[in-house]
């Protein structure tokens, strides 16, 4: 569990605070918005009314105290840019703030914010990799070449098991884990055999990947 602010409460910082609950995190929510400090109360463990460009206000909270500040502020770059910046001035362990630009992105680096976070570039590149390959329900970047997807077992593996389809020789694909329903299998032998109720997690280059699940 880690205690988390969580600053900005349009949209995108609300469906931050409804996950986080659901993970059991300890979250403090700030917004100068009274209603939307109300809407979020069912989901956070405490929440303010407040301006976070506000030195003495950010104070009060005591960021060096959390584990992650989360600057998710959408509709106003300038405060943005100021609450990173002061959160950091004032020992936050650790920052991450939304950017919708590019230029926003890098400005935020350069004021204080460990991480940035870019919801319609991610969700962009995201929504090309799903549209370019089959079978692809989820995908995790770990670097720029490297990802992680979940994907539906294609038809013609159905039946057979890993050895027999050996994606790792022919594609340099990795599989780390069957998944069936909820339930994560991490223990893998070329005897495990691939069923219609089940799904791959696999690992490799991004090219590999496509290639491999390809249309």
């Amino acid at each position: 569990m880690k205690s988390i602010l969580l600053i900005g409460l349009g949209r995108f910082g609300k469906h931050i605070a409804v996950k986080l609950r659901e993970l059991n995190h300890q979250v403090m929510a700030v917004d100068h918005k009274e209603e939307l400090v109300q809407e979020v109360l069912p989901y956070v463990t405490n929440a303010q009314i407040g301006d976070s460009t506000n030195e003495e206000f950010l104070r009060s909270l005591g960021v060096d105290n959390y584990d992650v500040c989360i600057v998710a502020i959408g509709d106003d770059f300038q405060s943005s840019l100021e609450t990173t910046s002061l959160l950091k001035e004032l020992g936050a362990r650790m920052v991450v703030s939304r950017a919708s630009t590019d230029v926003q992105e890098k400005f935020l680096l350069r004021n204080g914010a460990d991480e940035v976070v870019y919801p319609e570039k991610q969700l962009a590149r995201w929504t090309a990799i799903r549209c370019s390959a089959d079978h692809i329900l989820d995908y995790i970047e770990i670097d720029s070449d490297h990802a992680i997807f979940e994907v539906a077992i294609p038809k013609a593996w159905l039946g057979k098991t890993v050895g027999q389809v050996d994606i790792r020789k022919k594609y340099n694909v990795n599989i780390l884990a069957v998944k069936t329903g909820q339930k994560l299998d991490s223990f893998i032998t070329p005897d495990t055999l691939l069923s219609e109720d089940k799904t791959l997690m696999v690992m490799g280059k991004l090219r590999d990947l496509q290639k491999c699940f390809r249309s």
